[in-house]
């Protein structure tokens, strides 16, 4: 990776000037206890038992692990095993609400005077990556050596067509995002921490360019608002590193050994309002859109509320609600990474920043026809990869090639594919080629341990 590159996909910030509405409490929740990377959580109640807002159902399972709160009061219903969106069986507790949203005595803010401390109560909040990558923030948070870290990177680009989640946490909760930077400074002392922000959002720039000034620079941590051009895939960790800082993470880093830590703005808002408050992540602020949403939102909803919920609350969908002929996809992220899903009672999960529906014409997918060899895949893929290469070697099975070609660095931002002329499913071929190359390497292993 030695440049910028990317596309200028459609931004379609439709909600952009919407406030948040606030979600009828439903129903009943179904809340995963794998909401993150890393190990579930383990549930701690039992079917029957009455549960209040906020309270731990879920314990985090080692280091790489979130705990999980209880987002309605009411009756633990069911503790069943269910396919997950990725199609792996995963544990959800299901809470039937009273409707009366009694919080847990046990909500206070915790004491926080040191690293330690501070890093705690980051675990405690259930906080993770809320910008889809799901990595708990605790040990994100937790290095082995602080006085290596130059850049602490907010990132609030939000590159993605339609979604406009974290600008409303920049425009409505600034002050949180602002503490949050705040704390930062003070427990892990970075050389300087950058609020990185696309120029597509002038207000929320303004707003924490003036709170920035108003520090002033006492020779330790230096902040800033970094203006950066729309470009997808702005926000993608690697890529926000590389252009911000000009650092390139070696294929198998980790963003700390290039002295880095890119973390998402609505996950720094999360951290400093349970700091403050003791209120843990229970609820999100989710865009909804799309060509088959009647009135397009930003919604704030109890993690664990239905994707039918939502699109109820906001009118249904333009054909009825139902998953038909019309309705062709929802996707629960934007159109270039999200996931889509296999039906509407899926449950919004903390890393939940979108729901989109879309009607059959937009939804369609071209048919591929044959590569035409214009290269357009390998200069606008920001990791600077050949696509069209890789697919080759995909079709003809050759690992070795793979490796070569270096497929293990796409970060999955669909660039190749939404500039190819040809239609070409490089995105899925770079996925699967990836699994082909583990599968590879795991026997090469076992090979050599003969």
């Amino acid at each position: 990776m030695g440049k910028v590159s990317g596309v200028h996909a459609p931004h379609l910030k439709n909600t952009a000037s919407l406030v948040p509405e606030i979600l009828p409490i439903p129903a009943e929740v179904r809340l995963p206890m794998s909401m993150h990377a890393g190990k579930a959580a383990i549930p701690v109640v039992a079917v029957g038992d009455y549960v209040k807002v906020g309270q731990v159902i879920g314990e985090a399972d080692g280091f790489v692990s979130s705990p999980v709160h209880a987002s309605v009061s009411g009756t633990v219903k069911s503790i069943d095993t269910t396919n997950a969106i990725t199609g792996e069986k995963a544990v959800s507790i299901v809470i039937t609400s009273d409707g009366n949203q009694t919080p847990w005595e046990g909500i206070r803010p915790p004491q926080v005077t040191n690293l330690a401390e501070f890093l705690e109560a980051v675990r405690n909040s259930g906080v993770v990556g809320l910008g889809g990558a799901g990595y708990p923030t605790a040990p994100k948070l937790t290095l082995k050596e602080t006085q290596k870290l130059d850049y602490i990177l907010v990132n609030g680009a939000e590159c993605e067509p339609y979604i406009t989640s974290d600008t409303r946490t920049m425009l409505d909760e600034t002050d949180h995002v602002w503490d949050g930077v705040l704390l930062m400074k003070e427990y892990l002392k970075p050389k300087d921490i950058i609020i990185c922000i696309e120029n597509n959002k002038p207000e929320a720039i303004k707003k924490l360019k003036e709170l920035c000034a108003k520090v002033e620079f006492d020779g330790s941590t230096r902040l800033s608002v970094r203006v950066l051009p729309s470009l997808y895939p702005q926000g993608e960790r690697k890529v926000l590193v590389y252009n911000v800082t000009g650092r390139i993470v070696p294929e198998g880093g980790r963003l700390p050994d290039v002295g880095c830590i890119v973390v998402n703005c609505t996950t720094v808002a999360v951290f400093a309002k349970y700091i403050k408050t003791g209120n843990p992540l229970i609820s999100k602020c989710v865009t909804v859109d799309g060509s088959a949403v009647k009135k397009p939102k930003n919604i704030i909803t109890p993690i664990g509320a239905s994707v039918r919920d939502i699109f109820e609350y906001c009118g249904g969908l333009i054909s009825d609600g139902k998953l038909n002929d019309n309705i062709k996809k929802v996707t629960l992220g934007g159109p270039m990474m999200g996931v889509a899903i296999p039906n509407i009672d899926i449950p919004v999960v903390k890393i939940t920043n979108a729901i989109l529906a879309f009607s059959a014409k937009d939804a369609q997918r071209p048919e591929p026809t044959a590569c035409i060899k214009c290269g357009r895949c390998i200069t606008q893929c920001p990791m600077s990869l050949m696509p069209s290469s890789a697919e080759n070697a995909f079709e003809l099975k050759k690992p070795e090639l793979l490796k070569k070609l270096k497929v293990n660095m796409c970060v999955e931002c669909a660039c190749c594919e939404f500039i190819c002329p040809a239609k070409r499913p490089l995105l899925q071929v770079m996925t699967l080629s990836k699994n082909i190359l583990w599968e590879y390497e795991q026997a090469m292993k076992q090979k050599e341990a003969k």
